[in-house]
């Protein structure tokens, strides 16, 4: 099963014909994508079920729908294991951005880290996840696709936000203070971080299923 996000309503990939009665199932490879979004953007639609019988098949198909965008990201922890944040277009973010042709995607997201947030001396700890979240560009809807890792750093110097790529802020947060900022953050950020620190309204929205 997978979550992807348009805005932070999750359209679902599942095996599974039947989610319940809220939900509107539709088959994977029959799917108009682009008018549940528009939906889904409209307020019209939020619980959709996309299904299709053979897992291995739920994203084969999803990636025929829409231009995919490969993407690399960072859940970076200093010497004092606070996170590292971005500020940009009113919500706190983790850093990531677009993976270069040639480029490994694990280079790629240590790129992007260091470039919007200035931290230096960054190593990849371990994989934590996949993400997918659909945006407009150009009048078109593409796919991201966000590779996130564990980064770790004894970097203590200057934070500088990227401000070409619209970043107002960077900042070092303790979890306590994680857990504030991600009142104000996006639903797939949330996936990365452990529940047990997740705003109470939002765990049930965002929980791994």
């Amino acid at each position: 099963m997978y979550k992807v996000f348009v805005n932070d309503v999750p359209i679902i990939l599942s095996t599974e014909k039947d989610l319940g009665e809220k939900y509107v199932s539709i088959p994977l490879k029959e799917v108009k994508l682009k008018r549940i979004i528009k939906k889904i953007n409209k307020g019209k639609l939020l619980y959709v079920n996309l299904y299709h019988q053979k897992k291995e098949k739920l994203l084969k198909h999803l990636f025929k729908k829409l231009p995919v965008v490969t993407a690399g990201g960072g859940f970076v922890l200093n010497q004092k294991d606070e996170v590292l944040f971005i500020f940009r277009n009113g919500r706190w973010d983790l850093p990531k951005g677009k993976v270069e042709k040639r480029e490994s995607i694990e280079t790629g997201a240590i790129r992007e880290v260091e470039e919007e947030t200035g931290v230096k001396n960054l190593e990849i700890s371990k994989f934590l996840q996949t993400t997918y979240h659909v945006f407009q560009r150009k009048g078109r809807y593409r796919l991201k696709v966000t590779y996130w890792y564990e980064m770790r750093t004894d970097y203590d110097g200057e934070l500088i936000p990227e401000e070409s790529e619209g970043i107002e802020k960077v900042k070092w947060k303790s979890m306590e203070k994680a857990q504030k900022a991600l009142k104000k953050s996006y639903a797939n950020i949330k996936l990365l971080f452990p529940e047990e620190i997740l705003p109470a309204h939002s765990k049930d929205g965002i929980s791994q299923m």
